[in-house]
């Protein structure tokens, strides 16, 4: 039988995802993801915030450098990957990342909403039929006016 490598977070972007391009163009899109819990010590409220690397290819990673930004709100599914390197001193390091195998966005439909004035609310056509692929879910009803879920 084999393992299962399956990893679930939903956190805030640290900043804005770099995007680099290795050989044949090959796109790889980078950021750092916190997640946070609460708990109760000694009787005190504590916020434990955890940073994770996120790495996406490809088509993927294309898409997070247009739609994510520092603070989005994002639900990832993907997978563990140590790797192992040798810094500037020759010491043997190591990088545990989440390689993301897809992604939601998650929030208020005016968090995507642009905000510059240089962006427009409307699109181009081609605009249009580049984006007709890709997914972008909201946790709210954008029909609904009430915020309440019931």
């Amino acid at each position: 039988m084999s393992g299962v490598n399956k990893v679930i977070l939903v956190g805030h972007l640290g900043k804005d995802p770099e995007i680099r391009y290795l050989d044949n163009n090959v796109s790889v899109a980078s950021f750092p993801l916190a997640t946070s819990e609460t708990f109760n010590r000694d009787g005190k409220r504590v916020e434990q915030t955890e940073w994770h690397t996120v790495v996406l290819w490809r088509g993927l990673a294309d898409v997070a450098a247009k739609y994510l930004a520092k603070g989005k709100l994002v639900y990832i599914e993907g997978r563990l990957r140590t790797r192992s390197y040798e810094d500037k001193e020759g010491i043997r390091r190591y990088s545990t990342e989440i390689v993301a195998e897809n992604f939601t966005l998650l929030g208020r439909k005016s968090d995507f909403e642009p905000t510059s004035p240089a962006a427009t609310s409307e699109q181009t056509q081609a605009e249009k039929i580049e984006n007709k692929d890709v997914e972008v879910n909201f946790t709210e009803n954008e029909n609904d006016s009430d915020p309440l879920p019931f």
